[in-house]
């Protein structure tokens, strides 16, 4: 093990191994929009560069890098080769680290007062001045909607098969894909005109998708600001499929008109390809998917060649994506590490069940790690859907999420065993419905049987999955439970049920859970070495058989016998979510516990060895610290 990366080794004792090898490139094109001879007819050289980017991916061939110098870059890359392999790639890069945007909007200033439209339907009943609204209309240019106009469309595409129309709002699914942009911020779509009267920053598209009418803020004139329109539904993306060994570095894709997954289509498409490396990117502002790294749904007939995957996702920035920020169908070998993800979920399509910061189905032998996960909105920050074998989920930051109903759901992955290790799960505040929670007068609570299922907000949650190993992870500030595991008796997947049994639970810190800490469906699972701080009564729980048993520490150990090296302790934890930090006290000693023998470092990825406390820090100690948890490489 000389010189092995110890935060790579998987759940069944292999290393991770990249396929990853040093570039050398054949030949060099140079894409330059700002050079003054800049044409697509030159021949990529830096003295007579392409004009855009598109016409050097169309004549790319494998060793080929492809320079793309500062600027703005209205278009969608399409590249039409593969690489040939780890040492003959396509690359497209930022030349000499410039700030280069592709752009899926256009700009546009040929405003117009809106006309013709009734604004006061909006103030019914009331005596309101609507002299000092200020409503502007454009007409679409249709030289810049050619062959897709988001304004025509609505977010939901073609799969609806799994919605619940029942339990969701479908407003934002039925609203238009198209976006506008105020000098680099969106504004807010409504859905009727007059709704324009009621709030500044808004805009409504006309039934044709031909108009946008918007308000400004403060009722301001368009002459006074950058507004950019979507017109694109993506900003780097192959037309075939299958297309491999392509790297893309250091770029920024900007306003992605993407609709609601599934098919998962990103800002940025693998588009069912493997070998990619999407590394120092940014992905800023997609209506719904940043990247796609995976079969995209689970209609197309199976390829021949290799399975999608393969691809390392690195040192990224992906901010504000309206559902998913990478999403991976049925993918492989998988390296996504060092990322950072916010602001995820702001359509609030949850329940179209494809929303997370991460969200990936049939993930196998794959590691996820030292990536921060942060203000995810009604979403999960990781959701691993379905079929998961293999995979290590370790030293990562998920960080705040608002209106969510978990961090971490792992959905019924049964066969074999996958690794939650060394993570901060921190702040979840539930997304439910809390006029459901029913109140219980009297002393009518003592007698129930079993806890309410209104509630949620927790930070690892489990639907009929089994054999997963939670280890050394500190999980607080969830909102209900710290661990809830269900049995999902009929989600059968080719043979059976989920059972969630032989889940395993070593050596975490839980602290300030809001109901408890580890909600078991059954008692056949392992618990052992775990810390507590912080909690409510009868915050270790196992559900059935009932009656519902809510215990403490000692019965815990003494009815179940679980935990029986585990223990209370006075902590006290601050994390700053702005600065990346985090304070702790510690006012009596945390005892040394076994460590577990697949999982050999702590947090910050330092090796340890032999006995060693709870949690991700394997050093704490009696008194007060403040340290950085910024968990990336950079």
């Amino acid at each position: 093990m000389l010189n092995k990366d110890l935060t790579a080794r998987l759940p069944n004792g292999e290393f991770f191994e990249s396929w990853e090898v040093e570039q050398k490139f054949e030949r060099e094109i140079h894409v330059n929009n700002g050079h003054p001879n800049a044409s697509d007819a030159n021949d990529g050289s830096e003295d007579r560069p392409k004009k855009t980017i598109n016409a050097a991916a169309q004549i790319a061939t494998p060793g080929t890098r492809v320079l793309i110098h500062g600027g703005t870059y209205r278009e969608t890359v399409q590249p039409a080769m593969s690489g040939s392999g780890p040492d003959k790639m396509i690359s497209y890069e930022a030349y000499n680290g410039e700030e280069v945007i592709i752009s899926a909007s256009v700009e546009v200033n040929d405003f117009k007062p809106s006309v013709g439209w009734n604004i006061s339907r909006g103030f019914r009943g009331r005596s309101v001045d609507t002299s000092n609204i200020k409503i502007w209309e454009i007409e679409l240019n249709p030289e810049d909607f050619k062959g897709y106009n988001p304004f025509c469309a609505v977010n939901i595409l073609h799969d609806r098969l799994y919605i619940e129309y029942d339990k969701t709002d479908m407003t934002t699914y039925l609203n238009r894909r198209g976006m506008v942009f105020v000098d680099g911020r969106p504004m807010k779509q409504v859905q009727l005109y007059y709704q324009l009267g009621l709030n500044d920053n808004t805009y409504w598209v006309e039934a044709n998708g031909q108009k946008v009418h918007i308000r400004l803020s403060g009722d301001d004139d368009p002459s006074n600001h950058k507004i950019e329109l979507t017109s694109r539904e993506q900003c780097f993306a192959p037309k075939i499929p299958f297309l491999s060994y392509i790297k893309v570095k250091g770029l920024t894709l900007a306003h992605a008109a993407t609709g609601a997954p599934v098919p998962q289509r990103g800002s940025l498409s693998c588009y069912r390809g493997h070998h990619w490396i999407i590394e120092d990117c940014t992905i800023d502002w997609s209506n719904a998917t940043g990247i796609d790294c995976g079969n995209e749904c689970w209609h197309h007939t199976r390829d021949e060649g290799p399975p999608p995957g393969y691809t390392i996702i690195r040192r990224n920035i992906i901010k504000d994506a309206g559902v998913c920020g990478i999403a991976g169908m049925s993918v492989q070998n998988m390296l996504i590490e060092d990322n950072l993800i916010s602001g995820t979920g702001w359509q609030r399509m949850e329940l179209s069940w494809e929303a997370g910061g991460i969200k990936v189905h049939h993930s196998r032998n794959s590691l996820y790690r030292r990536n921060i996960i942060r203000d995810c909105y009604g979403c999960d920050a990781l959701w691993m859907d379905v079929g998961n074998i293999n995979n290590r989920i370790t030293s990562n930051l998920f960080l705040d999420g608002w209106n969510s109903r978990e961090h971490i759901f792992m959905e019924c992955s049964r066969d074999d065993e996958n690794l939650i290790d060394n993570n901060i799960i921190w702040n979840v505040e539930g997304r439910y419905n809390k006029e459901e929670v029913k109140p219980e007068p009297g002393s009518s609570g003592w007698y129930k049987t079993t806890e309410q299922t209104v509630k949620n907000g927790y930070g690892i949650y489990l639907e009929g999955t089994d054999r997963l190993r939670i280890v050394n992870n500190l999980i607080g500030g969830c909102h209900y439970a710290g661990y809830f595991a269900k049995v999902v008796a009929f989600r059968i997947d080719w043979r059976r049920g989920g059972t969630s049994r032989e889940n395993k639970l070593f050596n975490n810190l839980f602290y300030d859970c809001g109901d408890a800490a580890i909600i078991l469906p059954n008692e056949h699972n392992q618990v052992e070495g775990n810390v507590y701080s912080k909690m409510p009564g009868g915050y270790l729980r196992v559900m059935n058989p009932e009656p519902e048993m809510c215990l403490d520490l000692a019965t815990w150990q003494e009815f179940c016998g679980f935990d029986l090296t585990g223990c209370n302790c006075d902590l006290h934890i601050e994390i700053d979510s702005e600065e990346l930090t985090m304070e702790v006290t510690v006012n009596e000693e945390l005892p040394a516990i076994t460590a577990d023998d697949k999982v050999e470092t702590d947090y910050f990825g330092n090796q340890q060895t032999g006995d060693r406390c709870a949690g991700p820090f394997a050093g704490l100690k009696v008194g007060k610290v403040k340290f950085n948890i910024d968990p990336r490489k950079l």
